[in-house]
């Protein structure tokens, strides 16, 4: 493919902004195609380089090489796949859609060069370091992992469905945007919102507007089942068609479904692993986390579903009741989060919806979310608006240590809009290594509803734990100190990544946290006195729903993972749903999974397939550091160097695990998980 390519393309030459920040300023999505082209060809020539070098093969000349190489595109890929996430243009899209086959080509063309393979198996590991040995072991997995060592055909079969599911995942990811800003429910009169705050209703009509509905007012949806208004609209028939809308997505037979989608990409994965001597999808992938097999992982979510049900159960038995004083006998799905909150008001004196006059966007950041840090870890965050993001919205800011060096850029992309993905997530735009020289750029995306001209932005309860969730997973980035960019920051498996993010939500509820940032908006003032504790008390409220929610999509997710090689795609997966769930022992008419095959975006175009249980699977670690940080006096800077510098920083330069035995001296104990969650 011959492309034009501009001399003033900013994604050629390495960024001269601070940190390495990309030029968002000066790239345009014109620029991308141009620099995927001259990227991909750059890196086949210095891959050409390496297997054509007379010279005997050794770490500097292969694996360090390896490492060195394909610096455009990396620039390139970290622009577009961010772009691809949070502002997905008609543009973007486009381009998405020509893209992608022709990157799972390249890297097909990369890891299956048997030429290339053969001078990584000739490396001698003999006199290197840890981490260099490390990485040795790892490209050499990876090449297999990739059909490197299959024959011709196999490796041809092997780049047919890695383009193939490329194509499927794009549009799997396309159609579910499109859907769900198509789901989003309109609304004219105001009296439909009843229970609504009134900052909801004005971004509701903002949202509205925003859209170039017809309607006054818009609510549009987020990614998961759950819909934050539906623990507060009153109007019943409102709460069911709000939450069908959400359920729906991605099973009407339009031209957005993406049900056939999910089928065939389930099924090629199937005859993927087959290809590459595994039982199924889920060996495959189990094999590259740290649960040691598909074995442990059934064996952990059989013992923990029962007990969920149970507690979900018996929540729903009070839900009924709340709901039969208001006349409702058939109690369903849409109500259960609207008589959830009013259980929790009656029985723990607790609002969380009341709570967000004390939870305002600016305060949760600076006082809250960057106090921790700074308290536990002595880093300093200043705002740098001289610095432009890839969207109005995004503001960056300026990573500091104690002593005044510079760790790198923090960027933050908080609220809604039509091209931007569902849910909540951290990108790397620079990974930090010392090979490249290279500190960390790191994105944190949530999507809180924008608020209307002037107005403060209020966060939800749930809004602010994802605030500091996501924040963990910045600081897994900004921290790292590894070598090697392989190693870097969050490129830990799937299973381990979500643990040092969930750690980090403890801070939220701790006295001196909450103290410094849960303050009124208008006022200044403080939460109530004893208010923390009671929602510390009415933590357990709920957990039966969340936890079974949880486990549905989980086991969701590993069934259509499970499956096994050489059958057609299934034919009705609404069906193959509804039965996976209820042989696992999970009801969805009482408890929905949170995510559906219809818009499980985490597994199907994205990187959790067979691979959601990671959440909880690696909140046994979470719930066990918890514990330590307790134990050992909490928000202390003594226990935030610890946990820096045994185990954030390490990336996956060492075992992950044997990074959590540094810290807790000992491996994970699952008690404090259970009675967490209440299943003791």
């Amino acid at each position: 493919m011959k492309v034009f390519i501009s001399m003033s393309n900013a994604l050629l030459s390495p960024s001269t902004l601070p940190y390495g920040l990309p030029d968002f300023a000066a790239i345009t999505t014109a620029d991308l195609l141009p620099a995927f082209t001259s990227g991909m060809e750059e890196q086949q020539e210095e891959i050409r380089a390496i297997t054509s070098t007379p010279e005997p093969a050794d770490f500097e000349n292969t694996i360090a090489a390896l490492e060195r190489s394909g610096q455009v595109l990396a620039r390139t890929v970290s622009v577009f796949s961010n772009a691809v996430m949070s502002h997905a243009t008609e543009d973007v899209q486009a381009l998405e859609q020509e893209v992608s086959p022709l990157l799972s080509a390249h890297q097909d063309s990369i890891y299956q060069d048997p030429a290339l393979f053969e001078r990584v198996n000739a490396v001698p590991g003999k006199g290197l370091d840890d981490e260099s040995a490390r990485l040795l072991a790892e490209y050499r997995r990876r090449f297999v992992r990739a059909g490197a060592a299959l024959d011709d055909a196999g490796k041809a079969r092997m780049r047919e469905l890695n383009s193939r599911l490329s194509e499927l995942g794009t549009t799997y990811s396309q159609r579910l945007l499109a859907d769900t800003n198509d789901s989003a429910l309109e609304l004219d009169d105001e009296a439909e919102l009843q229970g609504l705050a009134p900052e909801d209703i004005a971004a509701a009509a903002a949202a509205a507007k925003a859209a170039g509905s017809s309607a006054n007012y818009l609510l549009t949806l987020i990614l998961p089942t759950p819909q934050p208004a539906l623990a507060k609209l009153k109007n019943r028939d409102v709460r069911r068609r709000l939450f069908e809308a959400s359920v729906h997505r991605g099973f009407r037979d339009n031209e957005n479904s993406t049900l056939s989608i999910a089928a065939e990409i389930a099924a090629l994965r199937a005859e993927r692993a087959a290809l590459l001597g595994y039982e199924n999808h889920a060996a495959y992938a189990v094999e590259d986390q740290t649960a040691p097999t598909t074995a442990a992982v059934e064996e952990m979510l059989g013992r923990l579903v029962p007990p969920a049900v149970r507690n979900a159960a018996a929540e729903a038995e009070k839900l009924q009741a709340a709901a039969a004083r208001d006349g409702i006998e058939d109690f369903q799905p849409w109500d259960w989060a609207y008589y959830s909150e009013q259980v929790r008001r009656e029985d723990y004196a607790v609002d969380l919806e009341a709570l967000r006059p004390w939870f305002e966007l600016e305060s949760v950041l600076h006082d809250g979310v960057f106090y921790a840090a700074n308290r536990l870890y002595g880093i300093t965050f200043t705002e740098r608006p001289d610095l432009t993001g890839y969207h109005p919205d995004v503001r960056v800011w300026e990573v500091k240590d104690e002593d005044g060096t510079g760790l790198g850029l923090f960027l933050g992309d908080y609220f809604t809009r039509d091209t931007k993905s569902g849910g909540a997530w951290m990108n790397e735009l620079v990974s930090q290594s010392r090979l490249l020289g290279h500190q960390p750029v790191v994105v944190n995306n949530l999507n809180i509803s924008k608020p209307a001209n002037g107005e403060p932005a209020l966060l939800t309860f749930d809004e602010v734990v994802t605030a500091f969730h996501e924040f963990g997973h910045a600081l897994h980035g900004l921290f790292s100190d590894v070598g090697f960019p392989l190693f870097a920051g969050t490129a830990v498996p799937r299973d381990f990544v979500e643990y040092p993010s969930q750690v980090n939500e403890m801070w939220m509820l701790t006295d001196e946290v909450a103290a410094n940032f849960a303050r009124h908006y208008q006022t200044g003032e403080p939460l109530p006195a004893g208010l923390l504790q009671k929602v510390r008390d009415a933590s357990l409220w709920g957990e039966g729903f969340r936890t079974t929610e949880y486990l549905g999509a989980t086991l969701l997710d590993w069934a259509w993972h499970v499956l096994p090689p050489g059958q057609d795609p299934v034919s009705d997966p609404e069906a193959f749903e509804h039965k996976a769930l209820l042989d696992a022992g999970i009801d969805p008419a009482l408890v929905p999974p949170r995510y559906r095959t219809g818009y499980f975006k985490h597994i199907f175009p994205g990187g959790y397939s067979a691979g959601y249980y990671s959440y909880i699977w690696s909140e046994v670690l979470d719930a066990d550091t918890v514990q330590w940080f307790t134990e050992n006096g909490g928000l202390a800077r003594a226990n935030g160097d610890a946990f820096r510098s045994k185990l954030l920083s390490k990336g996956y330069s060492q075992d992950p695990l044997q990074s959590f035995r540094n810290l807790r001296g000992r491996d994970a104990d699952l008690a404090p998980l259970l009675e967490r969650r209440g299943l003791s």
